[in-house]
């Protein structure tokens, strides 16, 4: 399976009243993450959507270990953690560049569905022979 890992810088805007990443930002990071992912898997969010499947959000876990700052530069990898039927959950990793301690981790999990209906339907080929899913 695909793994991709970009740089984030982390913006003023970002941070709290204590200089430190607001913890609701993550999610954001990992969104970000999940489109690059898609992109470097050559099968971005436009062309799904164009498909007629979206991916909306059913569960999330962040595990937050140590804070990023004003101005860190991130490391966010991203990656697909497993998918099986018509459930995907992404992974991410965030460390400072260069640094290998864990700052957060976690998931998202998916469902996918149909544009017009938002019922469940099969995940397209296309999209599983993108990510490199084992079937």
């Amino acid at each position: 399976m695909k793994a991709i890992t970009m740089d984030y810088r982390v913006p003023y805007a970002d941070t709290d009243q204590m200089g430190v990443v607001y913890y609701g930002n993550y999610l954001t990071l990992f969104e970000r993450a999940r489109n690059e992912l898609m992109r470097a898997c050559g099968y971005t969010y436009r062309e799904f959507e164009a498909d007629g499947c979206a991916l909306p959000v059913t569960h999330a876990e962040v595990d937050y270990r140590r804070p990023a700052k004003y101005d860190d530069l991130l490391e966010v990898k991203a990656y697909v953690a497993s998918q099986k039927g018509v459930r995907i959950e992404i992974a991410c990793e965030v460390r400072r560049k260069g640094d290998p301690e864990l700052l957060v981790s976690g998931f998202t999990r998916h469902a996918f569905v149909s544009t017009t209906t938002f019922h469940p339907v099969p995940p397209p080929e296309r999209f599983l022979a993108a990510i490199a899913v084992d079937r």
